[in-house]
């Protein structure tokens, strides 16, 4: 549901696509071709949260804020995995974050980064661009290749696609990134 608190309503363009269980509250502004899916909360009651354009935030996903001192900021073709905790910090364009993993109160993680499934990134940390981080407490592991680099901004252009689909209500049959059986 789209929830207006305190006078202030989530903004986003005709492109997003927002999945009728996803919750998005208060001071919200979604970019153009991002994409909100199931069971996911962005909480924007006490501070703002910003999201750029072609991100993609998975199920069950949580965002939000610190209390008047920390709003949330999602840069361009960020890909967001399922189930993760992402909580009053900035996160630049083209990163990737794995499934399940917590980015804490002002973290700033810079362009080009993979944050591997799981991972914890405690408050204040910076990510360095072009690099791998996991583990918990989150340790920078190694470069990226340009293969790795590349792949971020596929899995944005991939769920774009999909989120066209939810939005034209394609069945089984005429979608193609449905594997039917035989």
């Amino acid at each position: 549901m789209i929830y207006e608190f305190l006078d202030r309503t989530p903004d986003y363009p005709e492109s997003v696509f927002v999945a009728p269980s996803a919750d998005i509250i208060g001071d919200v502004t979604l970019g153009d071709e991002s994409s909100v899916w199931f069971n996911t909360t962005i909480r924007g009651d006490v501070n703002w949260i910003e999201i750029g354009n072609r991100t993609n935030i998975q199920d069950n996903t949580c965002i939000h804020v610190m209390n008047q001192t920390g709003p949330t900021k999602i840069g361009s073709e960020v890909t967001i995995g399922h189930n993760a905790m992402v909580h009053g910090c900035t996160i630049r364009d083209r990163v990737l974050i794995g499934i399940h993993a917590t980015i804490l109160d002002e973290v700033i993680i810079e362009s080009d980064v993979i944050v591997a499934a799981g991972s914890l990134v405690p408050p204040g940390k910076r990510l360095e661009s072009g690099y791998m981080y996991m583990g918990s407490p989150v340790q920078k592991k190694r470069k990226l290749t340009s293969e790795e680099i590349a792949s971020i901004k596929e899995h944005a252009d991939n769920y774009v696609k999909y989120a066209r689909a939810y939005m034209q209500r394609d069945t089984y049959d005429e979608n193609p990134f449905y594997n039917a059986k035989s």
